[in-house]
């Protein structure tokens, strides 16, 4: 029999968006996999939605009755996945559409090769021949911060099957191994950087290693789950929520780190984050704006 796969995700007010992702996980050729939901109290359709699907495909719901995060639905999905015998999970958001080959591509290829993490080309929905993620990897002297191959590039088949350090959670098969030595996401980070924190962790402990395929189809509509920019990709403005949480939790990141190089960049982030406020156009310059990121930053400080 098929090992057990357990997709995991996070839904919160998602019925806009979660049609698309449910008859995806539905036409999955994959025989041996259950979708656990972690829904964080919404309230709209999505509940019905989510339990509509439940005679379509095996799956668990699990409702909270406050929003506990991505960090913290994430790990209840894991382990209620890894409790029942789930052999890999597979994080993935429900803003995203996928060929019905996806859970077997990722499997094929953890079961040929020597890699535990497996993930996928990821394209924009509404833009489908642009990428949002063709690999990722740090940046050791920005304090390990992460990036993106190929964000917003016309896919030409340009970036090829290679090993890589750093992926969104958007999607990404991990083998049970994983958890069991790095351990879970950091909760305290709510949203954002979490998925950082965990790559950085599995860097660290050098026992794990990241595969990146391309020979995938899947998409993902960009930030339509947590409202972080407002308007098209080339010409948005950075919400309040996204403004408060990238900012607070790059700086709780880096001082986690304690380092001469991570304490430098905090600095550095400190000054660059108040330049890009003033001239990125990012922004809507206002003084509650600025005083948001400023106690934003402090915030993580303290964290």
């Amino acid at each position: 029999m098929a090992e057990k796969v357990g997709l995991v995700t996070i839904t919160f007010n998602g019925e806009g968006v979660i049609d698309g992702f449910l008859d995806a996980v539905a036409n999955q050729d994959y025989p041996n996999f259950t979708l656990y939901v972690i829904d964080n109290n919404s309230a709209d359709q999505t509940l019905n939605k989510i339990n509509d699907a439940k005679n379509r495909f095996e799956l668990s719901l699990i409702e909270n009755n406050f929003n506990n995060g991505v960090a913290g639905g994430n790990n209840q999905g894991i382990k209620k996945a890894l409790e029942e015998g789930c052999d890999y999970i597979v994080l993935i958001n429900n803003d995203t559409e996928f060929e019905s080959s996806l859970i077997t591509k990722l499997m094929e290829k953890a079961k040929s090769t020597s890699y535990n993490i497996i993930v996928p080309k990821m394209m924009y929905y509404d833009e489908p021949d642009v990428l949002w993620f063709a690999g990722g990897f740090f940046n050791k002297r920005m304090g390990y911060m992460n990036y993106h191959v190929g964000m917003g590039e016309k896919d030409e088949n340009q970036y090829h099957e290679r090993e890589i350090t750093y992926a969104p959670t958007c999607c990404v098969l991990i083998h049970k191994s994983v958890f069991e030595t790095v351990g879970l996401m950091d909760e305290k980070y709510f949203v954002y950087f979490d998925d950082t924190d965990f790559w950085f962790r599995v860097l660290k402990n050098g026992k794990y290693k990241m595969l990146y395929i391309s020979d995938v189809q899947f998409y993902h509509k960009v930030g339509s789950l947590t409202k972080s920019k407002i308007g098209h990709r080339k010409k948005f403005k950075f919400s309040d929520f996204v403004m408060r949480f990238n900012t607070r939790n790059r700086v709780y990141y880096l001082k986690k780190q304690k380092s001469v190089l991570a304490f430098l960049n905090i600095i550095w982030f400190w000054i660059r984050i108040n330049l890009r406020f003033l001239f990125s156009g990012k922004y809507n310059v206002t003084f509650p704006k600025w005083k948001l990121i400023q106690t934003s930053f402090f915030e993580g400080l303290l964290m």
